[in-house]
């Protein structure tokens, strides 16, 4: 928690998390509803501009900075009526300047990002005992409050943790001493069967969460809270007060794209999502039609120190791939991991399906007002195009232009 002076954002966030509700539903809304979100706002513009400089320097406290201030964004946007919401929301200062400060020195997105969703919203059940998934609690900060939100950032962080474990085997391969003597291959295929078996728990990690997170409340009650600046074709553009080109900025909020973990094994085992290589089967069309730079892009919202890993991963003198070519024993254990992947991206299509596209088509569930009921009904009817995932891209064209990316790191007998 921040003290002194920085006490006033964490308690605007604990008012927050009390009063707010998403301003799509607050359609025909007690009036006395929609003061309590305008007060909240309006002592938002009305708070002092905090300098950053006591901060600098802690990690720890930069950190729940930005966790704090981007949740106070996400909040502050998404609670203002949809019918009040012009082209355009203008952010305020007193939230934009402490959070581009705390931002570039994490040099990390100044939005709501993967991080502050996941990575860093967890608390210990019992601080005497040590950080165990049993001893962990996560959605510290929570939006709606509902079950599935809760229980989303459960799972994702559930497949980080698995991620802990790839990143060993990433790290042993890189201090092998060479990578040609038979002890060093026995121990590549071993490192490789480790790999395809963390692949394999993510994959029942996201099975799980189709039996914790409800579609429904995910689609209409959770979501919606993560979007970010123009995230949809009649969403409105953030401005970021005090900035002087905010259309600069990444501010597209979170997406397990920006998990570091997925990150970390696409350059290992060198999956080609820019379609820069001569690979087999050819790209389809629609392939070549998906957004190439999306998983670049997701690493911009990433802190400045998983950045660096990752370009140290992908600049290795010795590429895991390269090696498995060139050495037909090892080859079968990298085309098993490859499979365990491609396998892992077949079961998100299904999920990322179930979750949006098909939860595109509903109508939202029976908790919400009904005059907001009609009123999103209406939107969703005249809005146009394929269902688009948080970072607002074409959410199958994406995904599939990855599995099929994955498919094709499969190597052949020379």
């Amino acid at each position: 928690m921040l003290q002194g002076p920085y006490d006033v954002w964490e308690t605007a966030l604990a008012n927050a998390q009390g009063v707010l509700k998403l301003g799509e539903t607050l359609f025909g809304a007690p009036e006395e509803v929609l003061a309590a979100g305008e007060s909240w706002r309006q002592r938002i513009r009305s708070m002092p501009i905090l300098p950053t400089n006591i901060l600098m320097g802690d990690s720890m406290l930069l950190r729940r900075a930005h966790q704090v201030l981007a949740f106070l964004v996400h909040f502050y946007v998404h609670s203002i009526p949809t019918d009040s919401a012009t082209g355009s929301i203008v952010v305020p200062r007193s939230l934009v300047a402490p959070l581009m400060a705390v931002s570039e020195a994490l040099e990390i997105a100044p939005v709501l990002t993967y991080s502050d969703t996941v990575l860093w919203n967890w608390e210990l059940i019992d601080p005497e005992l040590p950080a165990t998934f049993e001893n962990m609690r996560f959605g510290r900060i929570l939006f709606g409050g509902s079950d599935a939100e809760r229980n989303f950032y459960h799972g994702s962080a559930r497949t980080e943790l698995v991620g802990v474990e790839i990143l060993h085997i990433i790290h042993e391969y890189h201090n092998l001493p060479n990578v040609s003597d038979l002890s060093s291959v026995r121990k590549i295929n071993r490192l490789l069967e480790r790999l395809a078996a963390c692949i394999e728990d993510i994959s029942s990690s996201i099975q799980a969460m189709r039996e914790e997170v409800d579609p429904l409340a995910f689609y209409w009650e959770a979501r919606p809270w993560w979007n970010g600046s123009g995230s949809g074709p009649d969403a409105p553009v953030w401005i970021y007060e005090g900035v002087g080109d905010t259309s600069k900025l990444d501010l597209s909020g979170p997406s397990a794209g920006q998990s570091s973990v997925m990150h970390a094994i696409d350059l290992f085992l060198d999956i080609d999502h820019k379609l820069q290589q001569r690979r087999y089967p050819a790209p389809s069309k629609e392939n070549k039609r998906a957004d190439h730079g999306f998983m670049a892009r997701m690493r911009r919202y990433m802190p400045g120190k998983h950045r660096k890993y990752l370009e140290w991963i992908a600049k290795s003198p010795r590429p895991l791939r390269s090696v498995a070519q060139d050495t037909p024993v090892i080859r079968e254990h990298y085309n098993a991991a490859v499979a365990a992947l491609k396998k892992l991206r077949d079961l998100h299509i299904r999920v990322a399906c179930l979750y949006v596209v098909t939860m595109s088509h509903t109508r939202p569930p029976p908790s919400c007002p009904v005059a907001a009921v009609l009123r999103r009904m209406e939107r969703e009817a005249a809005r146009q195009g394929p269902a688009t995932g948080t970072g607002g891209n074409e959410l199958s064209v994406l995904l599939k232009a990855g599995r099929d990316a994955t498919t094709r790191a499969v190597l052949r007998a020379n």
